[in-house]
């Protein structure tokens, strides 16, 4: 397989791309954002990746979500994100679990520990500031998030910040207040990806709606993928990091 990859090992060098074949990712939520995240990451060398999402692909995911063609409409997500990666790298190993992350006891049967690097692409308030929380008790693993990327037209304008510091995101300030409420902060801090740009709708979906359900909004694949993209990238930087120049 060394062809295949021989551009990532010409940026990364031999030594990353040992080193990333040896981490072990787990991914929640595989639509608009998820689904590039996973692609990125084993195009780039990944070689063990798990999949977490319930969902099945509808009609109107084609626009933006990588499983989603008029041909998978109604099969489950990961499945058809599973299928694809193999096609990327048949040596790559990838789990795919078609559950959806639960804020109950059972959710520990994920077995978090296990893995290096912990992804949130979860659209739920509840269910993400859980995860995040969780995630971040484990020892040794990373902890990136993705928030709001709906409602978005510029890919220019995506950015990486701690949690506590990203602004004009409602749904980053949606996870906070429950946070506050429930009087809990991550152990340790949380790289989010975010944009800058203000949402197109900002009025009609206050922070306080979005916390009761996940709202069907506007979205288009120029920023969702982007957001999936800068996500496997702070994997990718995050194992560079842990070989010496």
């Amino acid at each position: 397989m060394d062809d295949f990859f021989s551009r990532s090992e010409a940026l990364l060098g031999a030594e990353v791309m040992e080193l990333l074949r040896t981490k072990r990712v787990i991914l929640f939520g595989v639509g608009g954002v998820g689904s590039w995240c996973a692609e990125a990451l084993i195009r780039t060398g990944l070689l063990h990746l798990t999949i977490v999402d319930d969902d099945v692909v509808q009609a109107s995911n084609v626009n933006r979500q990588l499983p989603a063609t008029r041909e998978t409409i109604g099969r489950p997500k990961v499945e058809v994100l599973r299928e694809r990666l193999l096609t990327i790298n048949p040596e790559a190993e990838i789990i795919a679990l078609q559950q959806r992350y639960s804020c109950q006891p059972s959710a520990v049967s994920l077995q978090l520990s296990d893995f290096d690097y912990i992804i949130d692409a979860i659209d739920s308030v509840a269910e993400k500031t859980d995860l995040i929380i969780n995630a971040s008790r484990v020892r040794g693993c990373k902890v990136f998030s993705s928030m709001g990327a709906a409602l978005r037209f510029d890919p220019t304008q995506v950015r990486v910040a701690e949690l506590f510091d990203v602004k004009g995101d409602a749904l980053a300030k949606a996870v906070r207040s429950r946070m506050k409420k429930l009087g809990v902060k991550p152990y340790k801090k949380v790289k989010c990806v975010y944009s800058l740009e203000p949402s197109a709708v900002r009025s009609q979906h206050s922070a306080i709606s979005i916390q009761h359900s996940a709202i069907s909004k506007g979205s288009l694949m120029q920023v969702t993928a982007v957001f999936g993209c800068v996500l496997a990238s702070l994997v990718v930087k995050d194992v560079m990091s842990g070989t010496p120049n």
